[in-house]
C-alpha cells in the first residue's frame, strides 16, 4: 500500500497470522513528541511514545516485539475488544424476548466477546490524510458476522485513532448492525508512565464517587459508593496505597479489577467528560483521560506473573501495567437498571474516548 507523506505514517511487515493474512505495523507521529503504532491483529498499539519532563520519549505501554507472542499469549495488552467489553454472566442474555448464548472463555461467563472477540480479528488498516488542525490518523474497519461468537446481527465497525498536535491520542468507535444486538466496544491498553518497573507507584484520579461490586466471578451485584472504601481515588491516591488492605473485594479480584460509574453531571451523556488522571512522579508524565462513556474499568494488573516477555526484553510481573477502559457497564444486558449497551438496525453506535499527555 502507498503511503504519502502527507499522512506522516509509515509501515512495515509484522508477520503472518495463522491464516497466512499478512500483518503490517502502522506508525503516526504528531511531530509534537507523542507517537503510536499499530497493528492490523487485534487492532493492536504495539507502541506509545511520549515525552517526560526531561524531553525523553519512552515507550508507556506494555506489549511485545512478535506477532507470535499476541497471537499465542497477549493478556489483551493493546487490543481492540468487542463485541462486548468486560463480563457477561453465564453469557446470556435476551433482546426482545429472544435468548442468546455466547462462547463462554472466563469460567462460566463470557469476557471481552469471547474466545475470538475483535482483539483476535484481522483490522483493515488506512492511513488517512493528515488534518488542516496538523492531526494524523488511522481507520481501522472489520465486519463481524450475524451469529459471530453467539452474537446477534452483522456488525460493521470503524475506529479511527487520531493523534493531535495537543499530545492527543483519540479513539473513535463507530457501529452499525442488520439486527438487534448487543455493542461495548473500548481498548484494552496497559499503561506504565515511567515506561518500565511497577505502575503501583503511579497516582491515580478517578472522576468517580461510585463503583459496581463484585462476586467472586467479578460479576456485578449492585452500586456501592466509594467513600470509605479502598476505591476512592476521587483525589489523587497512590494505586498502591491500598492494593493489599484485605478488602475482600480487592482479595476476589487479586486488585483492582472494577467498573467505576462516573460521575457526569448535567448533559445528555455523550458529551466528553474527565474521567480518569494518571500521574508518574518519577518522569513527570501525565495522561488524562475524558470519554464519552458512563463507566471506566480500573484493572492493576494482577494476572501478570513474570512469565511474559516484554518489548523491553524484562519480565512483566503484577502491577507493572494498569488499563483504564472505558466502557459501558459489565453485564448490562442482564441488568436493566444500568445504561443499555443495545444497538438496533438503523441505528449507530459512537463513542468516543480521548487520552492527553503532558508533564508537570
Amino acid at each position: 500500500m502507498a503511503v504519502g507523506l502527507e499522512a506522516m505514517a509509515e509501515v512495515r511487515p509484522f508477520g503472518h497470522m495463522p491464516d497466512h493474512r499478512a500483518v503490517h505495523e502502522y506508525s503516526l507521529d504528531n511531530g509534537c513528541g507523542l507517537s503510536l503504532r499499530a497493528i492490523n491483529y487485534g487492532g493492536i498499539v504495539t507502541a506509545l511514545k511520549c515525552p517526560d519532563r526531561d524531553g525523553r520519549s519512552a515507550n508507556v505501554v506494555l506489549g511485545f516485539s512478535e506477532l507470535t507472542d499476541y497471537i499465542e499469549r497477549n493478556p489483551n495488552f493493546g487490543t481492540l475488544v468487542g463485541r462486548y467489553g468486560n463480563r457477561i454472566a453465564g453469557g446470556r442474555f435476551a433482546l426482545d424476548g429472544e435468548p442468546h448464548q455466547l462462547a463462554l472463555n472466563d469460567g462460566a461467563n463470557a469476557l471481552h466477546g469471547g474466545p475470538a472477540g475483535f482483539g483476535k480479528r484481522w483490522w483493515a488498516i488506512e492511513p488517512v490524510p493528515q488534518q488542516p488542525d496538523g492531526s494524523v490518523a488511522l481507520d481501522l474497519s472489520m465486519t463481524s458476522d450475524d451469529g459471530d461468537e453467539g452474537y446477534p446481527g452483522r456488525l460493521a465497525v470503524t475506529v479511527r485513532y487520531t493523534l493531535t498536535t495537543l499530545n492527543e491520542w483519540r479513539i473513535d468507535y463507530r457501529a452499525t448492525t442488520s439486527r438487534t444486538t448487543i455493542v461495548n466496544l473500548t481498548h484494552h491498553g496497559y499503561y506504565n508512565l515511567a515506561g518500565a518497573g511497577s505502575a503501583l507507584d503511579h497516582t491515580l484520579t478517578l472522576n468517580a464517587s461510585r463503583f459496581l461490586w463484585v462476586d467472586a466471578q467479578l460479576i456485578p451485584t449492585g452500586i456501592k459508593d466509594v467513600d470509605g472504601t479502598p476505591f476512592d481515588f476521587r483525589q489523587p491516591t497512590r494505586i498502591g496505597a491500598h492494593i493489599r488492605s484485605g478488602s475482600p473485594q480487592l482479595m476476589a479480584a487479586r486488585g483492582y479489577d472494577h467498573c467505576f460509574v462516573l460521575d457526569r453531571g448535567t448533559g445528555t451523556g455523550t458529551e466528553l467528560r474527565d474521567a480518569a488522571r494518571l500521574s508518574d512522579p518519577a518522569s513527570g508524565r501525565v495522561m488524562d483521560i475524558a470519554t464519552t462513556e458512563p463507566g471506566v474499568q480500573f484493572y492493576s494488573g494482577n494476572f501478570l506473573d513474570g512469565r511474559l516477555r516484554g518489548t523491553s526484553g524484562h519480565a512483566y510481573r503484577q502491577g507493572d501495567g494498569v488499563c483504564l477502559e472505558t466502557q459501558h457497564y459489565p453485564d448490562s444486558p442482564n441488568r436493566p437498571e444500568f445504561p443499555s449497551t443495545v444497538l438496533r438496525p438503523g441505528e449507530t453506535y459512537q463513542s468516543t474516548t480521548v487520552h492527553r499527555f503532558s508533564t508537570h
